[in-house]
């Protein structure tokens, strides 16, 4: 493990949207700095996804000074959106966690990216993650806290795991759709250097100057089958995950992580396993 890096930094301005590449990231205690403060919720108040609009990796989010966004897709005018003044909330719903979130204060703004959708949504910030979302209780320590990611403050992966995950899927009944990229599991951290599924047993990491907790592996959903560059879908990897990492009805790749001391992340660093 001594030869184990940090192989690249992604950050998500807005769930859902395109991913973008970083060369360094403050970590705060709810995530990288930036990551996921912006969502989309339904007319129900129910956060929006790739999920069930897999169009959403076509978009994206370029971040701005001070957290706001400018929002652009193919075909469509980029809007700029400003992070709303501090005022009234509206509940949202983010995988059955009910939080309380601040709408963007342009109207065009949630238009434009209904009309995108083709479906009534609007654009809404996280203004407090300090206080608004507490991570999954049955792995949390007090006080710890998430943004509109899944359910962890950053997701890891390794490129070594995926080489073997390419190297089952080319041995299957949809070989045709491999290799794939490690841009289908949306990761806030890429490792290289490591032992393929070397992450399962990782209890405590330092990447860098930053130390995480590593809480559970992280279960994988429809979204991985989803190509990033295209929006179309297909079986993998999900098929392939169910053949050779299930385990408890969920489909394992890379570790969700918890920040015990936060600094900065940087392409490069040194990761070292604690326990």
């Amino acid at each position: 493990m001594g030869n184990a890096r940090v192989r690249s930094i992604h950050v998500h301005p807005v769930k859902a949207f395109r991913s973008l590449p970083l060369r360094e990231v403050a970590v705060e205690r709810w995530g990288p700095a930036g990551d996921r403060r912006w969502t989309l919720i339904d007319a129900g108040g129910k956060v929006v996804t790739q999920r069930r609009h897999p169009r959403l990796a076509l978009a994206v989010a370029e971040p701005l000074p001070g957290g706001g966004v400018v929002l652009s897709a193919p075909g469509r005018d980029p809007v700029t959106v400003p992070v709303p003044a501090p005022g009234a909330t509206v509940p949202a719903d983010v995988f059955g966690d009910k939080v309380e979130v601040v709408p963007a204060e342009d109207a065009a703004v949630h238009a434009w990216c209904s009309d995108f959708l083709d479906t009534p949504v609007r654009l809404v910030h996280l203004d407090d993650p300090a206080v608004r979302r507490p991570v999954d209780p049955a792995y949390a320590l007090p006080g710890e806290t998430v943004t509109f990611a899944d359910g962890y403050p950053l997701l890891l992966t390794t490129t070594a795991s995926l080489d073997r995950l390419n190297s089952l899927i080319a041995h299957g009944e949809h070989a045709h759709e491999g290799p794939l990229p490690m841009s289908r599991f949306r990761p806030n951290v890429v490792v290289e250097g490591t032992e393929a599924w070397a992450e399962d047993g990782w209890t405590r990491v330092t990447i860098g100057e930053t130390t995480f907790r590593v809480p559970k592996p992280s279960g994988r959903c429809v979204v991985t089958t989803t190509d990033q560059d295209t929006a179309r879908r297909g079986r993998e990897p999900l098929h392939t995950l169910g053949r050779h990492r299930s385990l408890g009805g969920r489909l394992l790749f890379g570790v969700n992580l918890v920040p015990v001391f936060p600094g900065t992340l940087r392409v490069g660093d040194p990761l070292e396993v604690v326990a």
